[in-house]
């Protein structure tokens, strides 16, 4: 079973590669790999298993292909759990199952205890034993769950960029802050807005929040 492609999702720090093998109609199965490894941990584990099966093993963040996270910005455990969300959002994965290895499985176990309802089986390769009490899973299914899919929503719904020139965005800003003299605008505008090739930005004027 030969490799089909070679993919890149879109995330807001950049992209998550993956790779994809078998039958694109078959059941999906993601594939998670270890801490620092990568997707080509499956390249010889995949030819062996069924060939009617749709099988993606993804780099996690900062891994493989993957674009890193911005400087400063931590790996924690939970991170790794948003990007399985991301990534079958963007495949338009409703069911599948998942096959981690080591660190790989431990975070298919957590998305499987935020998530049961996405997971159809839970494969687990070398994987240490992990306990959840009862309200640590409490705490996956409301908290955090809600956190994950609040900020998918939060992204989706982001409008395009605006772009103006200058003055179309003194006059806006000033029409909505009228306390605002004209000279004030413009000094406010000088730190407040992003020059663009076709004109400026104003991070507030396209904020959701």
């Amino acid at each position: 079973m030969g490799l089909i492609s070679e993919l890149k999702l879109a995330v807001p720090w950049g992209h998550i590669a993956a790779k994809a093998w078998g039958n694109l109609k078959g059941s999906p199965v993601l594939c998670l790999h270890g801490w620092l490894d990568n997707a080509n941990s499956f390249d010889t584990l995949i030819p062996l298993l069924p060939q009617d099966l749709y099988y993606v093993a993804m780099d996690f963040g900062g891994h493989g292909l993957s674009s890193h996270y911005s400087p400063g910005v931590p790996y924690y455990f939970q991170n790794f759990v948003n990007e399985i969300r991301r990534v079958v959002a963007a495949l338009k994965w409703n069911r599948f199952s998942i096959m981690g290895h080591s660190f790989g499985g431990a975070v298919a176990g957590m998305f499987s205890c935020t998530f049961p309802e996405m997971v159809d089986k839970l494969i687990l390769l070398d994987v240490s034993p992990f306990v959840l009490d009862f309200h640590e899973v409490e705490n996956l299914l409301t908290y955090k769950r809600r956190a994950i899919e609040h900020m998918l929503q939060v992204e989706a719904s982001q409008k395009p960029l605006h772009v103006a020139s200058p003055e179309e965005m003194l006059q806006r800003f000033l029409k909505n802050h009228s306390h605002v003299s004209e000279k004030c605008g413009e000094l406010l505008l000088q730190r407040g807005t992003t020059k663009m090739p076709t004109g400026v930005m104003n991070p507030e004027v396209n904020s959701t929040h």
